[in-house]
């Protein structure tokens, strides 16, 4: 069994917006991304040589420089390149999935691909045009925008139609040419009430390819529904007469693929309400509202194989979720794929997918938001940065056991905390597995703790009573004991004033206790996550702070965090030191964000400088990212903060709009009149030149606003402001 891998490259039309996925990811300009696939060890590389992108204004004016270049480097590196020419599109904006045209256009373009490329073999000629029809034709999504049973059948043969005549274009120049059909293999169930369109949906799950293998004839369960749709017989019978059974069927499966309908409206949110012609019901994913869950690879798998006992792949698995999710994912998309094999099925490859992550599906391609989903390299840094995905793809591609603490446990799909439409609640199940030691029982300690269990992370929290940091022998027994598999030290002195007078407690804990741990996790060759601060430069520069630029601390706290910065790497040079800034979070009131609600609430003025600015830091976005380069083995000085550069008087002000509160009773005032002793930068904003993982700060007073509604400390807010 092979590892494939594909590079997101989608070409949809929206209105007069074009979505180009390969533009948006960079890959246009950036060869070397070939170079990084081939790295892993694939042995195939699904990749983009699109009809839209070669010749968007005419088949007479073709530019396949791009494409020459690529493909002669992906040769090269000895992978085999399984070229996709519709990718979810509708082709050039001369032609749309209704135009009888296009078959005869594809299939002339296709000719035009095969005489330039004569060694390659492998062809998606049009991928997913079941998925495709629906989004295009019956759900208005993406263009020509269309929501009839008509238009549905009408782009579904359409592009059939042109997988048939593309394929019979190449094998005129390669009669050994494969095709290598992929389409989505989810399966719907749902309640007795809905039977009819569960049933509906079970017939068209396979329907195009039943097409290419000659199924769909009078006695095909969807041929009345194709009739009436505006199918004729003719049409029908040019699938039965010109057969073009894939040689590989190559299932796409996600998470949201199987799907559950409902005729109880009420049970579930009014976005997924819809219907046929006869009653409306609720339509969601069924790994939030089945007992059972998703069907599975192995599962989806097998059923094509018995139908068609033609040789499957998995040609898509990705996944939007956290690094160890991710993780977790693709390894249950293998182990799915070798249960099948040993038990006869014949399944030759798996895919990872989006090996350059892919851009705004959460909106299905509707929308240009600027929502990355990170894939087996993350764009978000200055070159595509290898993620975990990269080194568990590498081992299965070498046929090596993929091993990481991540997979110790089952993916979020698997815990019962997954399902959402239900009347009982879920019981958590204990987590099992390697565990993460977490020190400090503070506002960052403790959302580790707590971040961690909702990722299925098994986590140990040490707070300060338990586990005083500075003492090695104390330390050195708990690693014993709890036998982590990494460390993350989130505790520490934070009472930046006080620390002018206490210089030397703080130092104990911000230095000696960070060394202590680091020096223990060195012994035992354990990975290290500690914390520092913006407060480590003086304000003097005028922009925001990177990684490079020295510390020049102007209090006894930025001075400690600075003096641990140094000490822990020499000790240990794999430690992950993170700066990090003005902390605000949900789960409790110790911070400036909660502090503004609450006065606000209480009728008091508030005073915030207008003098400094910091780059504002919400805590569950931090954790999440700090967590992710961990699972990453990333090393060194990083800078995590939310995007966003604003006066701490601008901060208290987007906190009052960001829940609907009056802003009167702020205050601007000096740095030096709302701090003190301790003396505070002019200017602490943090960025990055290693990558930039948290969202824009408005995004992230979003998700407080969202979060902190169901906080002991919001209770107080009035009703107003939670509407």
């Amino acid at each position: 069994m092979e590892l494939w891998g594909g590079i997101e490259c989608t070409v949809n039309r929206v209105g007069d917006q074009w979505f180009d996925q390969v533009i948006r990811s960079g890959h246009e300009d950036r060869i070397t991304d070939i170079d990084r696939c081939a790295g892993l060890g694939i042995k195939a590389l699904r990749y983009p040589v699109l009809w839209e992108r070669v010749a968007p204004a005419s088949l007479d004016r073709a530019e396949f420089g791009w494409t020459d270049e690529r493909l002669s480097r992906i040769r090269e590196f000895g992978m085999r390149p399984i070229v996709g020419l519709v990718h979810h599109g509708s082709g050039p904006g001369y032609t749309s999935l209704l135009d009888p045209a296009f078959p005869d256009l594809l299939a002339r373009y296709a000719r035009m691909v095969a005489e330039r490329y004569p060694w390659v073999t492998d062809y998606t000629p049009v991928n997913e045009p079941l998925t495709t029809a629906r989004f295009s034709g019956l759900y208005g999504f993406w263009y020509p925008h269309q929501r009839s049973a008509q238009a549905f059948v009408r782009a579904l043969l359409t592009q059939m139609r042109a997988v048939v005549l593309a394929m019979e274009t190449i094998r005129t120049v390669n009669p050994a040419a494969r095709l290598i059909q992929t389409e989505d293999s989810g399966v719907t169930c749902g309640t007795p009430a809905t039977s009819v369109q569960v049933e509906h949906e079970a017939a068209r799950r396979w329907l195009s390819w039943d097409l290419l293998t000659g199924r769909v004839d009078g006695r095909h369960p969807m041929y009345r529904y194709l009739r009436a749709s505006g199918a004729s017989d003719r049409e029908l019978a040019f699938f039965r007469d010109r057969q073009c059974a894939p040689d590989i069927l190559g299932l796409n499966y996600y998470l949201t693929s199987d799907r559950f309908l409902d005729e109880r409206l009420d049970h579930y949110p009014s976005g997924s309400h819809g219907g046929n012609a006869s009653m409306r019901y609720a339509d969601v994913e069924a790994v939030r509202a089945c007992e059972q869950g998703i069907r599975g690879h192995q599962t989806h798998l097998t059923a094509a194989w018995e139908r068609y006992k033609i040789p499957v792949a998995i040609t898509e698995v990705h996944l939007s979720c956290t690094r160890d999710e991710q993780v977790r994912w693709l390894v249950e998309s293998w182990k799915g794929a070798e249960q099948a094999r040993h038990g006869g099925v014949n399944v030759r490859a798996v895919t990872a997918w989006a090996l350059l992550g892919s851009y705004d599906w959460d909106t299905l391609v509707t929308r240009s938001q600027g929502h990355y989903e990170p894939g087996v390299f993350d764009l978000r840094s200055p070159t595509p940065r290898p993620t975990r995905l990269a080194s568990v793809v590498a081992a299965l591609a070498h046929n090596r056991v993929a091993d990481h603490p991540v997979l110790d446990g089952p993916g979020w799909w698997r815990r019962p905390r997954r399902l959402l439409y239900r009347h009982r609640a879920a019981t958590p199940s204990p987590l099992s597995g390697r565990r993460i030691l977490i020190t400090g029982g503070g506002t960052l300690g403790r959302a580790f703790h707590r971040l961690c269990e909702v990722r299925g992370l098994p986590a140990y929290l040490a707070g300060r009573h338990e586990l005083d940091i500075t003492g090695a022998t104390a330390v050195d027994t708990l690693l014993r004991t709890v036998q982590p598999w990494a460390v993350i030290n989130a505790a520490g002195y934070v009472r930046v004033d006080a620390a002018e007078a206490e210089p030397d407690a703080c130092r104990r804990a911000n230095v000696d206790g960070a060394v202590t741990l680091a020096a223990a996790c060195h012994r035992r060759g354990i990975p290290f996550v500690t914390f520092s601060s913006d407060l480590v430069f003086d304000g003097e520069s005028h922009r925001p702070y990177i990684e490079s630029d020295a510390p020049r601390p102007l209090n006894v706290y930025g001075a400690s965090k600075a003096a641990a910065e140094a000490r822990v790497l020499a000790v240990l040079p794999g430690a992950l030191v993170i700066r990090t800034s003005a902390f605000f979070g949900p789960w409790d009131d110790a911070n400036f964000a909660a502090h503004v609600v609450t006065a606000i609430t209480r009728g008091e003025r508030f005073a915030a400088a207008a003098d400094s600015v910091v780059s504002p830091t919400y805590v569950p976005d931090l954790v999440h990212a700090a967590l992710d380069l961990l699972i990453d083995g990333e090393t060194g000085l990083w800078h995590l903060a939310n995007a966003g550069a604003v006066t701490w008087f601008e901060f208290a002000q987007a906190i009052a709009a960001a829940f609907d509160l009056p802003s009167a009773g702020l205050v601007r005032a000096q740095s030096a009149d709302v701090w003190g002793p301790a003396r505070r930068p002019i200017n602490s904003a943090l960025a990055s030149v290693r990558g930039s993982f948290m969202r824009p700060l408005e995004d992230a007073m979003a998700a407080f606003y969202t979060e902190a509604a169901h906080a002991p400390w919001f209770q107080g807010v009035p009703t107003c402001a939670s509407s």
